[in-house]
């Protein structure tokens, strides 16, 4: 089976709610935009049901250059992850 494109999902949304394709994809891309500036601006996004945008900051560690086995060290740095909400879990999952 192959993978959902981004043009099919929008076809999909489209044909689903009975909006305009053009439409859908404005609403994609606003909440896309949001999303990103609420993540840089409060740390995190919540959409209910399907789960959130986090930052999170990850302390520096040690590493190692799989090409020499040379002990490296990894600096500090802020990262975005996605947290699946529990009902998404449950519903991809079969619980």
């Amino acid at each position: 089976m192959a993978k959902m494109t981004k043009s099919a999902l929008m076809s999909a949304l489209a044909e689903k709610t009975g909006l305009a394709k053009k439409d859908v994809i404005g609403l994609m891309d606003t909440l896309t935009t949001l999303a990103y500036s609420e993540v840089k601006k409060n740390g995190e996004f919540v959409v209910p049901g399907f789960g959130k945008l986090v930052k999170v900051a990850r302390k520096a560690r040690e590493g190692r250059n799989p090409a020499t086995g040379e002990t490296i060290k990894i600096p500090a740095k802020t990262v975005v992850k996605f947290r699946v909400a529990k009902a998404a879990k449950e519903s991809c999952l079969g619980k």
